[in-house]
């Protein structure tokens, strides 16, 4: 699928595109185009919330004590998202007054460790994708074909080390030509985000300069590594609103789909 427009708009710094005129990509200005997994490409948030819930349910009811269940709405964006799993593990547990040993990240999923509490919500969450599929933004789907159609490089950055399975999973992953996930940044010893160093590494990949490639971002912490890596567009996705944050942040503009963008025919 080809969307080609020829005005070439260009935006002003901290700009919302929410009811403006669409942005106007040039393929002959931008190389490439690197975009986050979650909120950005598909929406597995709900998925891990899912599977946290079930592993801490399971293992609070399965303790002599009695202690309240896991509120998505309270204690999983307090104690757990947005943190490492094994941290998110311990964080929680705490709130709970619970203390168990660290463990290994090897822990077989049925041990009672920090690392094998984590290993069983990873479980559970690979068995819901795998059930229930995995549901994606299909503007984005028609923005990379798009891109893609017009000779720009595509790439997909994530910490999860499930993004190569999730991308399986949606029938997603050939439409990337590298992919910088949390096995590939363990594998290379690459800090996370607020750094830029993940979206560095994915342009190194794309065989372009960072001024010549676009960031898709729906963090904080990810517009602000876009920005200080120096790329040449960070976007930011509100998909459900707040827009300022990612423009205070570092975004360039904000989009809340893809379908506010297009791209123009190369030269």
């Amino acid at each position: 699928m080809r969307i080609l427009f020829a005005h070439d708009l260009r935006p002003t710094k901290g700009e919302s595109m929410i009811s403006a005129e669409p942005f106007t990509i040039s393929p002959d200005q931008y190389d490439a185009v690197i975009l986050d997994l979650d909120g950005v490409i598909t929406r597995t948030a709900a998925v891990h919330a899912r599977a946290w819930k079930e592993m801490f349910d399971e293992y609070l009811e399965s303790r002599e004590e009695s202690y309240e269940p896991l509120d998505i709405r309270s204690d999983y964006r307090k104690y757990i998202d947005g943190k490492p799993r094994y941290d998110g593990v311990q964080s929680f547990l705490e709130s709970r007054g619970i203390s168990l040993p660290y463990g290994s990240p090897e822990d077989s999923p049925d041990t009672e460790t920090v690392c094998g509490l984590g290993n069983r919500k990873n479980e559970l969450f690979r068995e819901i994708i795998h059930r229930d599929g995995v549901e994606v933004f299909e503007d984005t789907v028609v923005f990379l074909h798009t891109a893609r159609d017009n000779h720009m490089k595509t790439g997909v950055i994530s910490s999860s080390k499930n993004c190569r399975e999730i991308l399986e999973t949606a029938d997603l992953l050939q439409l990337f030509d590298t992919r910088i996930d949390g096995v590939v940044s363990k594998e290379r010893g690459i800090p996370g985000k607020p750094e830029p160093d993940v979206f560095l590494e994915a342009a190194r990949e794309l065989d372009t300069t960072p001024s010549r490639a676009i960031v898709f971002e729906d963090a904080i912490a990810g517009v602000q590594a876009g920005k200080d890596g120096e790329f040449g567009l960070v976007i930011g996705v509100a998909r459900e609103g707040g827009e300022d944050r990612l423009l205070n942040n570092g975004a360039d503009l904000t989009i809340r789909k893809f379908d506010e963008l297009k791209i123009s025919e190369k030269e």
